[in-house]
C-alpha cells in the first residue's frame, strides 16, 4: 500500500503530464536516446515513438538506468518499423509534426509558435539527422540558432532545448496543453502500482 505521501506525488505528477510526442527517429546510440527520456519526463511529455527503420532495435524499458535516472519506468513508449507509418499515424492521431534540422531556410526554434496541444517533435540520428523522408512529411521543420563555430548539439541537449521552448511557451495557459483528464487518472492509477 503506497503511503500518502507518495500517492499524492504521483497524482501531482499525473496530472501535470502534458500532450505531445517526442519521436527519436533510427537513433544508434540507446544512452543517448535515454538522456532524452530523463528530459521527457522531467518536463512531463509522457509519450515517446521510436522509430527502428535503419538501426538496431533496442528496448526503451530496458535501457540506461543511470542516464535516465529511472525515466523510461514512468513514460510511454510506441515502437514503429517505418517513418512513413509513425508519421501517418501521428497525423492520424490530429498532431503537428515539427522536424528539427541542420536547415536556415527552417523556422527558428525562439521565433516559431506552437499553438495547438498536440504537437510532435522528431529528432533524428547522432550522426545523420532526421531521414529525408521524415523531414519531407513532416508538417514544419525548425533548427535551433547557434551563434558558435559548431553546427549541431548532442541529441538530448537538443531535445532538452526543444521542450524548453515547448513548455515555456506553454506556462501563460498551461491546462491548455494538459492531457486529458480520462488519460492523466489512467496514469495515476497505474503508477500506483508500480
Amino acid at each position: 500500500m503506497p503511503t500518502k505521501n507518495r500517492t499524492e506525488r504521483i497524482r501531482h505528477v499525473a496530472f501535470q503530464r502534458q500532450e505531445g510526442v517526442v519521436v527519436l527517429e533510427d537513433i544508434h546510440d540507446p544512452h543517448n536516446a535515454a538522456a532524452v527520456l530523463r528530459t521527457c519526463e522531467a518536463f512531463g511529455f509522457q509519450k515517446v515513438y521510436f522509430i527502428f527503420e535503419k538501426q538496431k532495435k533496442f528496448n526503451p524499458r530496458k535501457i540506461g538506468k543511470a542516464t535516465s535516472s529511472s525515466a523510461n519506468k514512468w513514460l510511454d513508449f510506441q515502437m514503429f518499423d517505418s517513418t512513413e507509418k509513425c508519421l501517418k499515424d501521428l497525423k492520424k492521431q490530429g498532431y503537428a509534426t515539427y522536424a528539427t534540422v541542420l536547415d536556415k531556410g527552417a523556422g527558428s526554434l525562439f521565433k516559431t509558435h506552437f499553438p495547438k496541444p498536440k504537437i510532435a517533435l522528431l529528432f533524428g540520428n547522432e550522426h545523420s539527422g532526421l531521414s529525408k523522408k521524415a523531414v519531407n512529411m513532416a508538417d514544419k521543420k525548425i533548427y535551433i540558432p547557434m551563434g558558435g563555430f559548431v553546427q549541431s548539439l548532442n541529441l538530448s541537449v537538443s531535445a532538452a532545448i526543444c521542450l524548453f521552448e515547448l513548455s515555456r511557451q506553454r506556462q501563460k495557459h498551461p491546462a491548455d496543453f494538459l492531457l486529458p483528464k480520462t488519460h492523466r487518472l489512467q496514469l495515476q492509477k497505474n503508477w500506483l502500482k508500480k
